[in-house]
């Protein structure tokens, strides 16, 4: 579930191109992309939330299987804890969309594929050809032990779904569901929909995680801009009732840095947690080199965004199963180690997902 393949950037040897986008990006939000002095005065990342320490191999890869619905490769990990054991919930493509898988874990290192949990409808006008669950409501702090939190009785997750078959076909829409099992779930019509939305999401939205605090209901996601030559950034929308989504006036709130930042393209696929009296907004950046890499961003208030400086997770050498990209963080704590999942892609292993952490790995 990667729209980095697709992506056209402007040619660099255009120059009149290259100054009307400039102009028409200015002109559309004065506030979009901080300055250079603003970008060198970033916090540092803080010690506790670096996680250096890559596993080096995926621990869920393309199954490889014909007809199986994550044949061709496996995404969008999101990690949890339920019930004593660790689980993944993770999005898989198989040629003609996107479904979601689970896996479960004893030691958050080797994980057993639990099967599909969500699957496309073809009945269905907005999940016909794929459906991608990307959160379930959890308790709010990095550190704490991942549970997951129930709203009358029930699980409540987030999806995200294009309209036609293919990788990412058309104006993507995110919708709430529920389960009382994790393993079948019910699904809402769309809560958020691009032409719903300010001209920065109007050609579609993208993943997007669910947390609440204070009995507010907080969705953060990304969306872009326009079909060829995007820019993607992360907004929010806010619930008291789970039902009227008001789209925040500041958004969105995690902007495309300035040129030659490791933002400048893309600010996407938001990971939010408490962190001590603000809350880290773990994110991938895409930059001028064209390498997508998990970023940090953080906030007092879930509004007003700081970003740090450096990247969490960096591409692996030539020959790595991330030598490509390594983004889309999902993050959990056990025994004192903070866990960093995320997709690894490369030409020689394809699309998989990933594991970095605190501490060394034991050899």
């Amino acid at each position: 579930m990667d729209r980095i393949e697709e992506v056209e950037l402007l040619p660099k040897g255009n120059k009149t191109e290259n100054m009307r986008m400039t102009r028409r990006e200015l002109l559309a939000g004065l506030l979009a992309a901080p300055t250079l002095a603003e970008a060198r005065s970033r916090l540092s990342v803080p010690k506790d939330l670096r996680t250096p320490y890559k596993l080096e191999r995926f621990v869920i890869g393309p199954s490889h299987q014909p007809g199986s619905f994550d044949e061709k490769s496996a995404d969008v990990p999101f990690v949890f804890r339920h019930q004593g054991v660790f689980y993944m919930t993770y999005v898989g493509f198989d040629g003609v969309g996107y479904q979601t898988g689970l896996a479960s874990s004893r030691d958050l290192q080797n994980w057993r594929r639990e099967g599909v949990i969500l699957k496309r409808n073809p009945a269905s006008p907005v999940i016909r050809y794929n459906v991608a669950l990307t959160w379930i409501l959890r308790e709010n702090n990095v550190f704490g032990p991942g549970e997951l939190k129930k709203v009358r009785g029930r699980y409540l997750g987030l999806y995200n779904a294009e309209p036609g078959s293919g990788y990412e076909q058309g104006p993507g829409v995110i919708g709430l569901c529920w389960s009382r099992d994790l393993r079948n779930w019910e699904v809402e019509p769309p809560c958020l929909r691009p032409e719903d939305g300010a001209a920065w999401e109007h050609a579609g939205l993208y993943k997007a995680c669910i947390l609440e605090e204070n009995g507010r209901y907080h969705i953060f996601y990304n969306a872009k801009n326009r079909p060829v030559h995007w820019h993607e950034q992360t907004g929010i929308a806010t619930s008291r009732d789970l039902k009227t989504w008001v789209r925040d006036p500041h958004n969105p709130i995690l902007r495309n840095g300035p040129p030659g930042s490791d933002d400048e393209y893309f600010a996407s696929d938001p990971c939010v947690l408490k962190y001590r009296k603000e809350w880290p907004i773990f994110y991938y950046g895409l930059g001028p080199k064209f390498i997508a890499r998990d970023l940090l961003a953080l906030s007092p208030n879930l509004v007003t965004v700081r970003k740090c400086a450096g990247v969490l997770i960096d591409v692996g050498p030539k020959g790595s199963i991330d030598s490509m990209f390594a983004h889309k963080p999902s993050i959990i704590s056990h025994a004192g180690v903070l866990y960093h999942f995320y997709c690894a892609v490369s030409k020689e292993f394809g699309r998989g997902i990933s594991v970095a952490r605190s501490r060394p790995w034991k050899t």
